[in-house]
């Protein structure tokens, strides 16, 4: 989704031949898969960030292209609304100090973004849903003009054929329906990429989504949307419903969301998340690239540009990317995590993440024996909408059925586990102590930044109409988000 295509309609036979495509491409990424050379380089570790674009009144600034033009970083992209930008970060090797590296150079980033972003009366701010946000700002209007977006937007509305219904129940509810893909847009992630030897993807993707409920629920910062509380990670609700473009037929069946958790454990190889997608969702964008040499002759590792173009097109919170770089590679892309709401605490959440994803890896087998993979489903989803506070599906001594356990149980015992994955992958010791840090002081402050947003909400709501409110509380989140504290830290309005 990130390379630019032009609009234009699409005939029977661009999708036969994109079709036929992403099927041999699959076969060959088999082959590469199977080559002793392939994953052999260093691992490394990735990420993106998409921010807000907000004016002095804490509403949305669409001026995207014209501040990516005064940036002019190719590190920063636009996203698909007008008040939306995407950081991407450079690579590091995930040995020494990569949460560091990452955390430097977000801040770099930021402080070049703030200060060019000030010439347009614009705020920057990392956060999964703007709390600020109008139900007219998700409008066709806001929609960058690129288009890609427009393809998007068409095709989606195209295969469901009526507008996207939204219906969201929390502590309190939301209920609209729109024909703008612009929506899903409302939503901002910190991607996070961590590289995989292949001998071991399947059991690190399988662990990474055991283990997703307990990072979800610590890095929770998407707790409001039309300035309404509703679950702590509202992103994930917000996602999969803006984006469904399925709808039942004569027998009631409907095909896989694009937007999902995943259809079942891993069984051998990362192969067959790209085999599933492939078999499973038909492309939106039947777009044909120049055909690769092959690559037994020319020795170059082929781009597979239609399959990569076809994996972008569906969203799993967890998603098996292909490279070509080096030996070539596959990673894991873990997109579930929020933005925001500093850049200390989403490197925290990232070490968390990563951490958890290697250290159970060994152990993954007697989980899964222990936990069908809808119990693992059904946690994600319980720590989306409720977060620390959730309880969850975990495996417990001498079981004999499944138990419900507080989700905060679940994540001190995982702290143990993150240290010993970041030992496994050689993170400095300073560099474990110092982010898994971070994740305990807000576990044991009972704190994630969808609780503090809630918070102050309430508290500012005791004197003030929703709206007024809704925005002190982010002007406090602005300047808490300047300092660049992690959220534990910050100063709490309430009793």
């Amino acid at each position: 989704m990130g390379q630019e295509l032009f609009e234009r309609e699409y005939s029977a036979e661009d999708y036969q031949k994109f079709n036929r495509r992403i099927h041999d491409q699959v076969d060959i990424l088999k082959e590469l898969i199977e080559s002793p050379t392939f994953g052999k380089d260093p691992l490394c570790i990735g990420a993106e960030l998409e921010v807000y674009l907000m004016d002095p009144k804490g509403e949305v600034s669409p001026i995207n292209l014209a501040l990516l033009q005064k940036l002019d970083d190719p590190q920063f992209q636009a996203e698909l609304n007008k008040f939306n930008l995407e950081l991407n970060l450079s690579p590091v090797e995930a040995k020494g100090q990569p949460f560091s590296a990452i955390t430097k150079e977000m801040l770099d980033k930021f402080n070049y973004l703030w200060q060019t972003a000030a010439q347009f009366d614009t705020r920057p701010l990392a956060i999964g849903i703007l709390p600020t946000l109008k139900q007219s700002d998700l409008c066709h209007e806001n929609m960058t003009e690129l288009g890609r977006y427009k393809s998007l937007n068409r095709e989606l509305i195209k295969q469901r054929g009526e507008p996207f219904h939204i219906k969201i129940d929390g502590e309190e509810s939301v209920d609209f329906t729109s024909s703008e893909v612009c929506v899903e847009g409302a939503n901002t992630s910190f991607q996070v990429h961590l590289m995989t030897e292949k001998e071991k993807f399947a059991n690190t993707f399988n662990t990474a989504q055991l283990t997703l409920p307990m990072a979800l629920a610590v890095a929770a910062n998407s707790p409001m949307l039309l300035g309404k509380c509703l679950w702590d990670e509202t992103r994930v609700v917000l996602f999969k419903q803006s984006i469904d473009n399925r709808m039942a037929d004569s027998t009631g069946w409907r095909q896989p969301a694009r937007v999902t958790f995943g259809h079942g454990w891993v069984r051998k190889s990362g192969w067959e998340l790209f085999a599933e997608t492939v078999n499973l969702y038909q492309p939106i964008f039947p777009e044909t690239f120049a055909k690769e040499e092959d690559f037994h002759v020319s020795g170059k590792l082929p781009k597979l540009a239609e399959l990569s173009l076809h994996m972008g097109t569906t969203w799993p919170w967890n998603r098996a990317v292909y490279s070509n770089q080096g030996n070539g590679h596959l990673r894991i892309e873990f997109r579930a995590l929020p933005a925001g709401p500093t850049a200390l605490d989403m490197s925290a959440n990232a070490a968390f993440s990563i951490g958890m994803a290697v250290g159970l890896e060994n152990k993954i087998d007697e989980y899964m024996a222990r936990i069908p993979f809808r119990f693992a489903e059904y946690n994600f989803y319980r720590a989306a909408k409720e977060g620390l506070n959730a309880t969850i599906l975990w495996p417990q001594n001498y079981q004999n059925k499944p138990v419900e356990v507080p989700i905060r149980n679940v994540i001190d015992d995982m702290l143990i586990v993150a240290n010993d994955g970041l030992k496994m992958l050689n993170v400095d010791l300073k560099e474990r102590d110092k982010y898994l840090n971070i994740i305990h002081r807000r576990l044991a402050k009972n704190i994630n930044a969808s609780n503090w947003i809630k918070s102050t909400f309430r508290h500012y709501q005791k004197s003030k109409s929703n709206e007024k409110a809704c925005a002190a509380m982010l002007d406090r989140y602005f300047e808490n988000q300047m300092t660049g504290q992690p959220v534990s830290e910050w100063e709490r309005c309430w009793k």
